[in-house]
């Protein structure tokens, strides 16, 4: 059921302030007195709005107010889809008059159109004031009163949130890490039957076990005896293939589509055999049963000796399942008082209240030794004045009790968010357990739902990421534990989101029976192998279906869905505003699509289609279209120009994208556009950039298109401020490429850049330029006519540096590091790769005391069989070297002390000078060498250490 404000307040505010504009009025007002129906309906719903806040106290002890305030909301949808058709009709008449196409004209000139619209609507609209009145007439029987609103938004309330640290260091955990790294640091048992172990963390939700299961997890130090290392969110829903393809997948880094689970078991089984791996199992719950277990272990039995497995899970009967040893099952414990102080301490920010040594022992009794209960109540109290701390730490939410398992702080938390952000938040009640999401595409969606409001001035995204802050830093969300730019949303507080939606989101989880109903408005569902017809049997039943997102969770393997999702149940669904078709194997687009006039946000990413119907350039209200990864779609629709509230075109790795369409500068409000391919024509050439303000990542293809090189310099390229990344690359030859790539120098605050098939003889001055003072990576690859490199010592924040395929290049010296007396002060991690004729390495001469890249971390040298001589000495921060068919080089490791990882393949000749030792080691492979210089004086200790490498010939001795 609906709670509270829910979103109310700001869905009845957006619909206030969407009856007042003077277009609708203007166009529709004299048809069948629409404009007095409209006026009557912005004064019984602002009557209505007066009575939220008394609805709000009420509807947690009365079932009625609960209903009242669930019929206003499907009410509200109702009129916000009426008011988008008005708006749609403007916006196509808006067309009609720029471009006088003749499909859009026609359909508004024909008059059986006109009359069936006008009947349409107003029947609508007397059936919506109907019901307003209806709602407003029950306020009497439910007791409700007119109240000032006072917002949990208001700024009387509400302070500008204080820096802290958002994911800073476990607190109050440091006992129960030690003693989990010591459980999985313990030599294996000689009489176990396996060569794993499986340690068990065994508590209550919201003690903090993932937390800590991916503190140690990270941990670099204590977990550096293991060679693998995976971690597998498993979730309430155990499924045996799920998790083993996920294994696998982690392990060697790429997808899996084996569908047969003796085969899938098989090829891990390979590739885990013999490594000593730690495999983290998070959320285990009782739908894993014994046989599921039994069978999951199978392909692990070839691990080395020591290998661990470790359980996360709520529920002791798991752990005892799993064969976990009573010894290695650890029973996480609440926090201490003084642990749950250092948590909220940590998440509420330096401001204090004169009172907080009286307010503590509330706080802490209010935490009840939850981690995330000190996480999220420090959230909600930093985002109020200190003055208002007693009154929330003593409000009635923290006693009411309404039958459903939500912790009292989850709940005062919601109640607190301004109704701006609940609406935010109920949304992500639509993601799965566990489900990772990432920032900018959780703001897409919100802005396709109309979440975010527009001041003057400022940007929908840029609302987005502040109402993202916001959740984040009141402990909503939390950044997955395994990759840095996802998030998750605690279980918990995923149950916290569901509790709020009521009926009108909906999620069918895989293997799971559920159905949508006339009231949902927002659908997911996780996408399966092969989604039939019965699949979407239920969908038509939602009429008004504003979100069909399906979420391929599952990994690994190729994703159908039936034609009759696409052709059949798509054009039922004309209210939606949001439709992925994301990572299936979808060939064909209907032309039904152009239908859907709501629809702001089309994902058709990761798809095998080979073009776009022309009927999407009718689709005049989209703000997103996601196209990434569609290897096989070669053209984009020559109308798109007609697509002018689009701001996001995501058309990243299309490699059989020809050129864009004409036109492109039309789209004024485009913020994303990650690849421009130019054409032939000056109305796809790369001219057409220079109107548009992007943002992000720019990528401009086929640049030996570019004839006059006028036309790069009309791309302004410098002027675009907003972009970070820039790759600029050619796939043939030019006659003017030097000063077309001098005429695509960028602004100096650029972070990334590339420069791919340039077929000049020499680079431009720009390149390397001090001035880049911002620039951290920078890649050149396949510039197959330039002799020399450019100075790229002389960029001062230069980290990582990739040069490949210069197979011109012979000698590499003192002009790569520039005028300057310290090159690459800060570069962290430096490739040369296929350099075929490059011969000799020569860093310019300088003091002695001066290092050569003080910084440098990652050395690789690949495939430059021509090279000769020595590495650069005197690279003290080297930690990783790699070295492969580079046949004349030779390699002294003794220069290299603090390496941790080092593996050469195929040199002339590797010496190492005895009484170095190599104590931060972890791993040395060595092959293909012809000789092994080990020069002894005695000291042996190398020599103990080369006896576990593959090292062929066999090992030469010198005594020095």
């Amino acid at each position: 059921m609906a709670v509270g404000e829910i979103f109310l307040v700001a869905f009845l505010q957006l619909l206030l302030d969407r009856l007042t504009p003077r277009e609708i009025l203007g166009n529709f007002g004299s048809l069948g007195g629409v404009g007095k129906k409209l006026q009557k309906w912005r004064e019984t719903l602002s009557a209505v709005a007066a009575l939220l806040s008394d609805a709000e106290e009420k509807q947690l002890t009365s079932k009625a107010v609960d209903l009242w305030l669930n019929d206003l909301k499907h009410l509200a949808y109702d009129m916000d889809d009426l008011l988008n058709t008005f708006s749609n009709e403007m916006l196509e008449r808006s067309k009609v008059d720029q471009t006088g196409t003749s499909k859009v004209r026609g359909f508004f000139t024909k008059v059986p159109h006109k009359v069936k619209f006008n009947f349409n609507m107003n029947s609508e609209i007397d059936d919506i004031a109907n019901r307003l009145q209806d709602i407003f007439d029950r306020k009497e029987k439910l007791g409700l009163k007119y109240i000032e609103h006072t917002s949990t938004s208001t700024s009387s309330s509400h302070r500008t949130p204080s820096s802290y640290v958002l994911d800073g260091p476990v607190v109050g955990r440091d006992e129960d890490t030690r003693k989990i790294v010591e459980l999985l640091s313990r030599n294996a048992d000689p009489s176990s039957p396996t060569n794993y172990q499986v340690v068990a963390i065994v508590g209550m939700g919201g003690l903090g076990k993932t937390t800590l299961a991916g503190q140690v997890f990270n941990d670099v130090v204590a977990m550096k005896q293991f060679s693998l290392k995976i971690w597998v969110s498993v979730s309430d829903d155990f499924d045996l293939q799920t998790v083993t393809r996920t294994i696998f997948k982690e392990v060697t880094s790429r997808p899996c589509d084996m569908d047969e689970l003796s085969r899938l078991q098989d090829n891990l089984s390979k590739e885990i055999d013999g490594k000593r791996f730690l495999i983290v199992l998070d959320d285990v719950w009782s739908t894993c049963d014994y046989d599921s277990w039994t069978k999951l272990q199978a392909p692990l039995r070839g691990g080395a000796k020591g290998s661990k497995v470790m359980v996360t899970t709520r529920d002791e009967k798991v752990a005892a399942l799993t064969g976990a040893p009573a010894a290695e099952v650890y029973y996480l414990k609440t926090l201490s008082d003084e642990g749950c102080l250092q948590v909220f301490e940590q998440h509420v920010g330096n401001d204090r209240p004169p009172n907080f040594e009286l307010l503590k022992k509330k706080i802490i009794t209010n935490c009840n030794g939850l981690p995330l209960a000190a996480k999220t109540l420090g959230g909600v109290l930093r985002c109020k004045e200190t003055d208002k701390w007693e009154e929330i730490l003593n409000d009635k939410l923290w006693s009411i009790s309404d039958g459903r398992k939500i912790l009292p702080v989850l709940r005062l938390s919601y109640h607190y968010l301004p109704s701006t952000l609940k609406r935010c938040f109920v949304y992500c009640s639509i993601l799965p357990n566990d489900y990772e999401f990432g920032k900018t595409q959780l703001i897409l969606l919100w802005m396709a739902e109309g979440f975010l409001e527009q001041p003057e001035g400022k940007a929908m995204e840029d609302i987005g990421d502040e109402y993202f802050g916001e959740l984040l830093s009141r402990s909503l969300f939390q950044n997955s534990g395994k990759n840095s730019l996802c998030y998750v949303m605690h279980d918990l507080v995923g149950d916290l989101a569901r509790w709020a939606a009521g009926d009108t989101f909906c999620r069918l989880e895989d293997k799971r029976h559920g159905r949508c109903s006339a009231n949902t408005r927002h659908l997911t569902y996780v996408s399966g192998k092969f989604d039939g017809a019965k699949r979407f049997e239920t969908f038509s039943e939602a009429k008004r279906l504003r979100t069909f997102l399906p979420l391929p969770v599952s990994g690994g393997y190729e994703n159908y869905v039936t034609r009759y999702a696409t052709f059949n149940l798509l054009p039922q669904l004309k209210y939606l505003r949001v439709l992925s078709f994301n990572g299936y194997k979808l060939t064909e687009v209907p032309n039904s699509v152009g239908k859907l006039r709501h629809l702001q946000y089309l994902d058709l990413s990761h798809t095998l289609i080979m073009s776009l119907p022309e009927s999407t350039c009718m689709l005049y209200n989209l703000q997103t279209l996601i196209l990434e990864n569609c290897s096989k779609l070669k053209t984009l629709p020559s109308n798109m120009s007609n697509l002018s509230n689009l701001r996001h075109l995501n058309n990243s790795n299309m490699p059989s994208l020809e050129e864009m369409p004409p036109k492109v500068s039309r789209l004024t409000h485009l913020r994303t556009l990650p690849n421009f391919v130019v054409g032939k024509g000056s109305a796809s050439g790369i001219g057409e950039i220079q109107s548009l303000h992007l943002r992000g990542t720019l990528s401009v293809g086929r640049l030996e298109n570019v004839i006059d090189v006028g036309d790069a310099k009309t791309a302004q390229i410098m002027n675009k401020e907003g972009l970070e990344i820039l790759q600029l690359e050619w796939s043939g030859t030019s006659e003017k490429e030097l000063e077309v790539l001098c005429s695509l120098e960028p602004h100096k605050k650029l972070k990334e850049l590339t420069i791919k098939g340039y077929n000049g003889f020499e680079f431009s001055k720009w390149i390397g330029h001090p001035s880049f003072s911002d620039m951290i990576s920078m890649k050149l690859e396949n510039c197959k006519n330039c002799r020399f490199l450019p100075p790229l010592g002389q960029l001062p924040f230069l980290k990582k540096l990739q040069i490949q395929g210069l197979v011109n290049v012979k000698s590499v010296g003192a002009e790569f590091d520039g005028e300057c007396s310290l090159p690459f002060p800060v570069l962290e991690a430096l490739t040369f790769k296929d350099m075929q004729n490059w011969k000799e390495w020569l860093p310019c001469k300088r003091d002695e005391e001066i290092r050569f890249f003080p910084c440098m971390e990652k050395l690789s040298i690949l495939s430059c069989p021509k090279l000769k001589g020595w590495l650069p000495k005197n690279m003290d921060s080297l930690s990783e070297l790699y070295i492969d068919e580079c046949e004349e080089l030779v390699v002294s490791i003794a220069h290299y002390k603090h390496i941790h990882k080092l593996t050469i393949n195929g040199c002339k000749r590797v010496v190492h000078r005895s009484g170095v030792k190599f104590e931060l080691l972890e791993y040395m492979g060595l092959s293909s060498i012809p000789e092994f210089r080990l020069e002894i004086d005695g000291d042996v200790g190398f020599l103990i250490l080369l006896e576990a490498t593959s090292l062929t010939p066999p090992l030469t001795l010198f005594k020095s």
